[in-house]
């Protein structure tokens, strides 16, 4: 009887993969007869006892029948229609269900998009976020302190009490937004706040209205869901609300920091849209991403603070504003909304880490966060000085530059209009190890102006200043610019 080990692991073990293919392929059929040991160990030049510790082993698992001074038998096991030869993927796993499908399909099914630093000198990509050990000091003591007083139990779905306060406090301050702790609810992120709308507010075929261009992670969730995804203008001021579908289930926006153009939306047009939503009574969902962080004065007061029918769902994200590894966020929701939210992020995981929510709290009501707040404004603004300069310097002849006096990315529109151009200069610029990351990949128009999203949170200034340089060597030596 031929055997053939396939070299992992312990010998015995390899007899025993081996013997139970041959036993699940039919090769062996119930009732054969096994060679005995030795004889079966000098054909496949191993020791007696390592037969031996297979076939009691098969014996256990059913595999094999032990006759007292006869030998071991192949036992009867039902059908044999089982095969353990290895088969691609697909041929063996299930159908997928619709929503699998689309989310493969947007995630181009080999990787999920990630980060992209390798190799690189100089990344300017939006969302890599700023570095600060001292940040990272009162973080560790934080979590230390939290994990003394934790009660090591099913968190509350909702989101820690304490932290619920403290964020009410901090976005009545802050944003303007008046709003009860039962009104929050603690979420993994911007994207988990994107998916339980998703799920608790559209049906399959439902229209979503997106500012075009947008934040491509809200389009992804909802076109997973199968949701039908409507663009809408956006000019110099912000989503332009008479270009909005007339019947649509919801709308995101952006109004404190149009992502990725940089446009604040008047109040004039704030009002329009709340009217739109009422009207077509419609949900408004209003990403806060990083309101937090205005260079001309106060930030603005958010869209949630003027809504008086209960229609804004408000989601801030720590994110920004701490770091993207806490996996942290909320929702203000409406009165008619808070139940069937908490019960879908209850089915989803239950609650976010208690740990951290706790550590989080006491951060905030210490004053740490706000003291982390205000020397991360500081140093923005001094990285945004830099970039906005080394841009007018190197790259002035090639660039409108969009300076929206916020955020963490500033918004540069392409002279020549070519979008070929574009991604030309972005590979040529990767080869010379600075990553530049187009707004294409933002939009849904293909007519939209070709330009870059430049992130600046970080690089120190000095780098700032050699990546403009390398920008303006790129451009010469694309032909772009003489």
């Amino acid at each position: 009887m031929y055997i053939e080990l396939d070299g992992q692991g312990p010998r015995y073990a390899q007899l025993i993969r081996a013997l139970k293919a041959m036993i699940l392929d039919g090769r062996l059929p119930a009732g054969a007869r096994l060679p005995a040991s030795r004889t079966l160990a000098r054909e496949i030049d191993v020791s007696r006892n390592t037969v031996l510790a297979a076939y009691e082993q098969l014996q256990a698992e059913g595999f094999l029948l032990g006759r007292v001074g006869s030998g071991s038998y192949v036992a009867e096991i039902g059908s044999r229609a089982v095969s353990t030869r290895k088969a691609p993927f697909a041929a063996l796993a299930a159908p997928l269900s619709p929503f699998a499908r689309r989310a493969v399909a947007i995630t181009d099914g080999s990787r999920i998009p990630g980060r992209q630093h390798a190799g690189l000198r100089y990344n300017l990509q939006y969302g890599v976020p700023l570095t600060n050990p001292a940040l990272a000091s009162a973080w560790r003591r934080e979590l230390n302190r939290a994990a003394e007083r934790a009660e090591f139990d099913y968190p509350d779905a909702q989101g820690l009490p304490l932290l619920r306060e403290r964020i009410c406090d901090y976005l009545a301050r802050r944003r303007g937004v008046e709003a009860a702790p039962e009104d929050v609810l603690v979420v993994s992120g911007t994207q988990q706040a994107f998916a339980l709308a998703a799920r608790v507010l559209l049906d399959d075929g439902a229209t979503v209205a997106l500012e075009d261009p947008h934040y491509r992670g809200a389009r992804q969730i909802f076109a997973a869901h199968g949701a039908l995804v409507r663009g809408v203008r956006v000019d110099a001021e912000g989503l332009v609300p008479a270009a909005l579908p007339a019947r649509a289930r919801l709308a995101v926006v952006t109004p404190s920091h149009q992502f990725p153009t940089g446009a604040l939306l008047p109040l004039a047009r704030r009002v329009e849209l709340l009217a739109w939503a009422s009207r077509s009574q419609a949900w408004l969902i209003e990403d806060d991403y990083d309101g937090e962080f205005r260079f001309g004065g106060r930030p603005l007061a958010a869209l949630k603070s003027l809504d008086r029918d209960g229609r804004v769902l408000y989601i801030g994200s720590f994110s920004k504003t701490l770091f993207p590894a806490l996996r942290l966020g909320y929702m203000v929701l409406p009165p008619a909304l808070r139940e069937a939210f908490r019960a879908a992020k209850w089915l989803e995981d239950r609650g976010s880490n208690t740990l951290e929510q706790a550590a989080l709290a006491q951060f905030m009501a210490g004053g740490g966060f706000e003291r982390h707040l205000r020397r991360a404004a500081q140093t923005l603004r001094v990285r945004r000085a830099a970039m906005l300069a080394g841009l007018k310097k190197h790259a002035g002849a090639a660039f409108d530059i969009v300076d929206s006096n916020a955020g963490m990315h500033v918004a540069a529109w392409l002279r020549s209009r070519s979008h070929a151009d574009c991604e030309r200069l972005a590979a040529h610029a990767r080869e010379r190890g600075l990553g530049l990351y187009t707004v294409a990949p933002y939009a849904l128009r293909a007519s939209l102006r070709p330009g870059l999203l430049l992130g600046y949170a970080a690089l120190p200034p000095a780098d700032i200043e050699a990546a403009m340089r390398l920008l303006g060597r790129c451009l010469r030596e694309t032909g772009i610019v003489a």
